[in-house]
This record gives structure tokens, C-alpha cells and sequence, in this order.
């Protein structure tokens, strides 16, 4: 029985020196919470544009004349425009590596016109037409693109844009030449104004030169609606009423060569991840 006793008295002697030195120890604080840095991103954010290129306008001259001739007639009809210039700024906003949108506004120069045509009237003889005229643009447009992924720092991508192009024609003049000998008529049309719904398809490849500075290389598809003009007038000044003479169907097959800058200080940073503490 003393043993018995003896043995629960050392244990409860060993607890209680224990349980002071316990209390002797300082009290340890917890190791500090340890962050990684934040991923870095190769997308997201704001950026601004600015283009430079070259236009191709393809359009159908129509007059209503053209709707009246007799169903013998025949007709031949050539021209087109010059090629001109391009220059143009935006704003968009990378949602995604993959995502992207932007909307731009451009000055197209004016290009000139310069055609013929030539009528066959069975019977009746023929009569053939020069014509000159020209026009210049202003386009906005609302754009989409698909990143298709990168590969030795190239992107290449596509895209589809709808906006609005507002077309300022020049003077329009028809000089007719009656064969044989008979004699010419003039006669000129004022320039007018028009805006009307246009539409654009893209393509093109990227090189991001930096992470804030990107180059591209685009193929651009324009359709731009129908442009007309105003009065006309015959050689001697005298008026002739509205004219009936517009580019019908104007779409332009450009080429353009653009920069993008990312503007950092309008993203918002990533929080930054917190890792397992040590210790």
C-alpha cells in the first residue's frame, strides 16, 4: 500500500514540475504569413491605337439613265479609283488572351475618279462618255477580335467591325462625245455629303514588341453603302435638277499598318496569393 501511495505522490510531483516550467517558457508568436509575388499577366487592360494605310475603292457607277436605255443597246463601262490614304486612332480594352475590343475613327484622302463608258443604240449610231469625279471618308467602327494564340511572339487574329462612314464627293463631270464628227455636250454635278451604315472584316498577324507596345500587320474588307451627288448642271451653267449619279456598292480592300500601347496604370493589379506559413 505504501508503494502504491509512493508512486501516485512522484507522479503528481512530476506534473506539477511540469507544469512550471511550462509557465516559465515565453510564449511564441506565430511565424509571419508569407506572400508570393503576384502572377504576372501578358493580357488584360486598356490600351490606345493609331493606323496608317493604304485604300483600294471598288464601286458600280449608276445613273438612272442607265434604267431607261432600250433593251438593244449596247453598253461597256470602265474606271475606277485611284488608291489613297488612310490614318486612324482608337481605344479598346484586352478582356482576355484570346478576347479583344476597340473602337476607332479614321480619315480616308481623297482619291479620284476616272472612267468611260460607251453606248452601241441599234439602230440610232453610239455615244461614248468621260467621266471624272472623287471622293473622301471619314469611318467609325466598332470592333471585335479572336486572338488565335502566339507563337514566336506572333499573333495572328480576326475580327468584324460595324459603325458608320460619312462620304464627302467632289465634283462629278460627264463630257459626251458623239461619233462622227457631230459635236460633245458637259455636263457637272456638285459634290454632296452622306453617311451611311458600313461594315468591316479583319485579319492580320501582331508582334508584341514589349510588353507594353504590340505592331501589326492588317487586312481590312470595308463596305461603305452608296455615295450621290447634288445639282447638276449642263456646259452653259443652266441647271439641270438633282443628279442621279452615284457609286453604288463602295467597298474598299485596305491594307494597314498599326501600334497599340498597353496603359498599365489603368489595370488593376492581381491580389497577391498567400502561401502555406513555415515554422
Amino acid at each position: 500500500m505504501r508503494s502504491v501511495k509512493f508512486l501516485v505522490a512522484a507522479g503528481a510531483a512530476s506534473l506539477l514540475s511540469s507544469a512550471a516550467f511550462a509557465a516559465d517558457m515565453p510564449i511564441m508568436s506565430p511565424p509571419p504569413m508569407m506572400y508570393a509575388p503576384p502572377p504576372v499577366q501578358d493580357f488584360g487592360g486598356w490600351y490606345l491605337r493609331g493606323d496608317i494605310g493604304m485604300t483600294n475603292t471598288q464601286a458600280k457607277l449608276h445613273s438612272n439613265l442607265y434604267d431607261t436605255l432600250p433593251a438593244n443597246t449596247g453598253f461597256q463601262q470602265f474606271g475606277g479609283f485611284d488608291g489613297g490614304m488612310l490614318f486612324g486612332v482608337g481605344v479598346g480594352y484586352q478582356f482576355n488572351n484570346w478576347f479583344r475590343a476597340d473602337i476607332t475613327g479614321e480619315y480616308r484622302s481623297k482619291v479620284s475618279f476616272n472612267g468611260t463608258d460607251f453606248f452601241q443604240f441599234n439602230p440610232g449610231g453610239a455615244l461614248g462618255d468621260t467621266y471624272h469625279g472623287g471622293y473622301q471618308s471619314w469611318v467609325g467602327l466598332v470592333n471585335a477580335y479572336a486572338d488565335l494564340g502566339t507563337w514566336w511572339c506572333l499573333t495572328p487574329f480576326v475580327g468584324a467591325g460595324v459603325g458608320a462612314a460619312t462620304i464627302k464627293t467632289s465634283a462629278f463631270s460627264d463630257v459626251a462625245t458623239f461619233p462622227g464628227g457631230v459635236g460633245a455636250s458637259s455636263y457637272i454635278a456638285d459634290g454632296a455629303t452622306k453617311t451611311n451604315f458600313a461594315w468591316a472584316l479583319h485579319a492580320g498577324v501582331a508582334y508584341r514588341v514589349s510588353n507594353n507596345f504590340t505592331v501589326e500587320l492588317a487586312y481590312r474588307y470595308l463596305d461603305m453603302g452608296t455615295a450621290g451627288h447634288g445639282q447638276g448642271h449642263f456646259f452653259d451653267g443652266s441647271p439641270a435638277g438633282p443628279s442621279t449619279f452615284q457609286y453604288r456598292d463602295m467597298t474598299s480592300q485596305d491594307l494597314k499598318l498599326g501600334v497599340r500601347w498597353n496603359l498599365p496604370c489603368c489595370d488593376v493589379p492581381p491580389a497577391p496569393v498567400p502561401l502555406i506559413r513555415k515554422g
